[in-house]
């Protein structure tokens, strides 16, 4: 019974995914019925985003839903140009993931070195980047170090961001070791680590600086090569623009990107990441935001992690550390509600709707507009990629994503 249970999972692994003969792996697109999903009622969805763009919340937009391990649905909406051309989406359009690149590059790229024992969570983050400074209590003057856990968890109560204008007035632009200075020692400790709840991407920028101190490498180099080359995702890298790129099909990326917010000359940012630190100050290559992406390759990542950290026969990271990736630190504030690198119940994880499993769910957003939503219990994702900001950043896409959450969940037929 036991090996002919193997040799069932191995056929369904098989299935879920292929490689061709350039080498290229791909993930399987099948009927929504299939993996136990009714289309009639995923249908629903294609009324959310047409409101959306008919208001003008978004130009277009990208919906993908993954289930046990295969692509379910994969469908369009409206424009990827407005500015300076109309175009039209096409499900191979490449986003700008914004934050969403946190966990994608900075996190998934984190927890290798924490399974080859290079770092631990535990570990405080001036054992890597010396001159630290911890949180000091105002009233007694005990200091706390912040760990490498509370960053991955947002607890560490490091500010969230800094102003970019203020600091190319002071330093210039896109000088990485002075702005990881100014993190260190001027930037604010707002609470005791591990008692609240603070977004930050300068916890991110911190990551990236501890990996690049402990590889040897930028944290483009090491993600392209050890998450998304090892994934077979085709279309997914750093700064597919710049000099630095590394990733050798850039320009095809590049080609097939979306725009994003039309600038002083009355260009839109295309093949640039919009986040101002990532862009001005850390030269593409930066923790918080920098990553470019398509919805198969990040169906591909989803499916990774939704099998415990494998994909078509490449194993990521380990089941017990994709575990401990998606668990709430328990010296944590229960407040907190973060997971390492990806949220779970925070004030932020609204974006996940009302049906999907409430503890067991885990997601993450990026300014610019994408999102990415799991569900282990239910062994689904949902992706949506869109670009709010252009041609201008204005509104939001929190309601949408939460009704598109709920509509995927309502489809489930098991």
């Amino acid at each position: 019974m036991k090996k002919a249970f193997l040799a069932l999972a191995a056929v369904i692994l098989a299935a879920a995914c292929t490689t061709a003969p350039s080498g290229n792996v791909s993930i399987q697109r099948v009927s929504p019925e299939s993996v136990g999903l009714d289309s009639d009622k995923l249908a629903l969805a294609d009324q959310v985003f047409e409101e959306a763009i008919a208001d003008s919340t978004i130009p277009g937009a990208v919906l993908a839903v993954v289930r046990h391990g295969e692509i379910a649905l994969m469908k369009a909406y409206g424009l990827k140009s407005l500015v300076p051309e109309k175009e039209p989406m096409t499900t191979e359009t490449v986003f700008d993931l914004a934050s969403c690149s946190k966990c994608v590059g900075t996190t998934l790229s984190f927890m290798q070195l924490v399974e080859q024992g290079k770092v631990r969570l535990t570990d405080r983050v001036d054992r890597y980047i010396p001159d630290f400074k911890p949180w000091t209590d105002p009233q007694t003057g005990e200091q706390v170090h912040i760990t490498v856990e509370n960053l991955l968890s947002h607890s560490s109560g490091v500010d969230p961001y800094l102003s970019v204008a203020r600091f190319v007035e002071e330093y210039g632009e896109n000088c990485p070791d002075t702005l990881m200075r100014v993190i260190a020692t001027k930037t604010g400790r707002n609470f005791r680590p591990g008692t609240d709840f603070m977004y930050s991407c300068i916890n991110f920028i911190t990551l990236q600086n501890i990996l690049q101190n402990v590889t040897g490498e930028r944290l483009c180099d090491y993600a392209q090569k050890n998450v998304f080359d090892a994934l077979g995702l085709n279309h997914t890298c750093y700064m597919p623009l710049t000099g630095e790129r590394s990733c050798s099909n850039a320009d095809e990326i590049a080609a097939l990107c979306a725009p994003t917010e039309v600038q002083a000359d009355g260009l839109p940012l295309l093949a640039a990441t919009h986040d101002p630190i990532a862009r001005r100050l850390n030269s593409g290559n930066s923790g918080n935001a920098g990553v470019f992406s398509c919805a198969e390759d990040l169906c591909k990542v989803t499916a990774c992690l939704l099998a415990g950290g494998e994909f078509c026969g490449h194993r990521l990271l380990s089941p017990a550390t994709v575990r401990t990736m998606f668990t709430i630190p328990a010296s944590n504030d229960p407040k907190v509600g973060r997971a390492l690198g990806w949220d779970s119940n925070s004030s932020h994880s609204s974006l996940k709707g009302d049906l999907l499993s409430m503890d067991r769910s885990f997601m993450h957003t990026g300014y610019t507009g994408p999102s990415i939503v799991m569900d282990l219990d239910n062994d689904l994702a949902v992706i949506i990629l869109a670009h709010r900001v252009h041609p201008k950043d204005k509104g939001g896409l929190g309601r949408l994503r939460a009704q598109v959450a709920n509509i995927v969940a309502g489809a489930l037929t098991d």
